[in-house]
């Protein structure tokens, strides 16, 4: 999976697709801390659209993302999530951790 970023104005987007699983982190924390080092972005999205599949190590790096997030005075928000990957968040009760769009 190679992360996909878009930005506009405070606003930066990290589209997923595929898998997002262990094979995915040095990608996927490359753009992030990019995107949490730009002083334009005041709010991160993570678009789970074309995510087919997310296992523990995801989770993981999702909680890592929201540690750094907030260090940064920043917001973030998982959006646009198939059932599929709505389900695991909502069993890991992701929901309370992290705004859910």
């Amino acid at each position: 999976m190679l992360p996909t970023v878009e930005i506009q104005g405070e606003v930066g987007r990290v589209i997923l697709t595929g898998q997002f699983d262990f094979s995915s982190h040095r990608e996927f924390r490359q753009v992030c801390e990019t995107l949490i080092a730009n002083p334009n972005v005041r709010e991160l999205l993570i678009d789970f659209q074309n995510v087919v599949y997310l296992d523990s190590s995801a989770l993981g790096m999702l909680l890592l993302l929201k540690e750094k997030i907030g260090a940064a005075s920043k917001s973030l928000a998982l959006v646009n999530c198939r059932d599929a990957v709505r389900q695991v968040l909502e069993i890991a009760c992701f929901g309370k951790i992290f705004t859910i769009r």
